[in-house]
């Protein structure tokens, strides 16, 4: 009974929510229908959190390695950044979330390659366009990306957007599937 209240009040806000701002889809960059598999929701606003296996650099080089992606400490530092402007006021998982959605996407075959194209590819995050991003991140933000590159990598698994439906502007994401949903933040696939 619980979770048909909580899916009801959470489709109530949806149906009943100001207009939020959400990350439009640039052409070029269509979403991604193939990431299943994953066990990410046991529940609503409960994740389950994968090991996952990663490979890092010796200490003498200033790279990390999570899978396929290898990151510079500037692009660590980058990355950092959007999460504080993204997810400031945000719980810690949360934040770890955000850094994961960015990685999906460098994963996923459907966005660019590095970390400074996904986060500068027109459009796609709002602290790019309000110059947030250029503010340095805090230790906290720093803590999180480094989490999400190694004991929480598949927190947000398949997640390649996230928004605050409270605030966004437009709602096409509401259309997509909820992957799951921390603090303010709802991350979809």
């Amino acid at each position: 009974m619980k979770k048909l209240i909580t899916i009801f009040l959470l489709l109530a806000s949806f149906l009943y929510a100001s207009p939020a701002f959400a990350y439009p889809i640039i052409q070029g960059y269509p979403l991604s229908d193939n990431l299943s598999g994953y066990k990410h929701l046991d529940g609503l606003n409960r994740i389950s959190v994968r090991q996952t296996d990663v490979t890092t650099k010796p200490n003498n080089t200033s790279k990390s390695n999570i899978g396929k992606i290898s990151l510079t400490e500037k692009e660590i530092d980058l990355l950092s950044r959007l999460v504080r402007a993204e997810a400031e006021t945000e719980p810690y998982e949360g934040k770890i979330a955000v850094a994961c959605v960015v990685l999906n996407r460098v994963e996923s075959s459907k966005f660019p390659k590095t970390i400074r194209e996904v986060i500068y590819a027109r459009g796609q995050f709002q602290p790019v366009q309000n110059g947030e991003i250029n503010k340095p991140a805090d230790e906290e933000s720093i803590k999180a990306v480094k989490a999400a590159l190694t004991e929480q990598r598949n927190l947000a698994p398949g997640a390649l957007f996230f928004y605050n439906p409270d605030i966004a502007t437009s709602r096409w994401l509401d259309t997509r599937t909820t992957t799951m949903v921390i603090g303010q933040h709802v991350f979809k696939k």
